[in-house]
């Protein structure tokens, strides 16, 4: 796909890995629609260094636990830009739960953040993305592959995300390739604390933490040349996964 020219939605591009992708497409030459719920400033920030890139760029404010706020946002962008090429389903909640400390709210707002506004945006957003033989990648997580019974609701919502991935990759075919990038340690929670985070790199083959910037390498390349990968979920993890 020639990126120059292309509208792309990053959704939770304030902060984290949702900047690094956002500001990368924008130097690829990609229009940037910069989504955020509360953080405006930071969001707002993201969209300044993408309009110094070359980029057109603005912010959207949206609760993505709301279904209507979703498809509000899509029509927002295609009347802003005049065109929506690229969906990048990055924003999401990370918050403990264990099978003893279960909450019916919690889990169904990881549910609705996580995984139900990714489809609700694909829904409101196909018409577009088949116009423009477009892209949608989805930010999964590769601790699907050793699920923490510490963080239930969140690793459930990321591994039902790796099966949408593939089920619109079939629905959207032949128009539109649907990929998952799957980052293992990207960018520290901020909860964790030294020992934390030196017991989890033990765990990781590369001995490193990967990056945001990183992660949007690996979000470029599937849009820039990745014109024959759909349905894949792409592990970007240092080698975790394996450990």
């Amino acid at each position: 796909m020639q990126l120059s020219g292309k509208t792309a939605l990053v959704t939770g591009a304030g902060r984290r890995v949702g900047r690094a992708i956002a500001l990368r497409l924008a130097r690829a030459g990609c229009d940037v629609a910069v989504h955020f719920h509360k953080s405006q400033g930071a969001a707002e920030r993201t969209a300044a260094e993408c309009q110094a890139a070359g980029a057109r760029a603005s912010v959207f404010c949206a609760d993505l636990a709301d279904a209507e706020a979703c498809r509000r946002l899509v029509r927002e962008v295609v009347v802003h830009f005049g065109r929506f090429d690229i969906l990048i389903n990055n924003a999401s909640i990370f918050e403990a739960q264990s099978l003893d400390e279960f909450s019916l709210e919690d889990w169904e707002r990881h549910l609705r953040i996580n995984l139900t506004a990714p489809m609700v945006l694909v829904y409101e957003a196909r018409d577009a993305l088949r116009q423009a033989r477009g892209r949608v990648v989805n930010l999964c997580d590769a601790a699907n592959a050793h699920p923490w019974p510490t963080h239930l609701a969140y690793v459930v919502s990321k591994g039902a995300l790796d099966t949408l991935t593939q089920v619109l990759a079939r629905a959207l075919a032949p128009d539109v390739n649907v990929v998952g990038i799957a980052p293992g340690v990207a960018d520290w929670p901020e909860m964790y604390d030294a020992a934390t985070r030196a017991r989890l790199l033990e765990r990781i083959p590369l001995r490193r933490a990967g990056t945001p910037e990183d992660i949007a390498a690996a979000v470029h390349f599937v849009l820039a040349e990745g014109d024959y990968i759909t349905g894949a979920i792409l592990p970007i993890d240092g080698g975790r996964r394996l450990a």
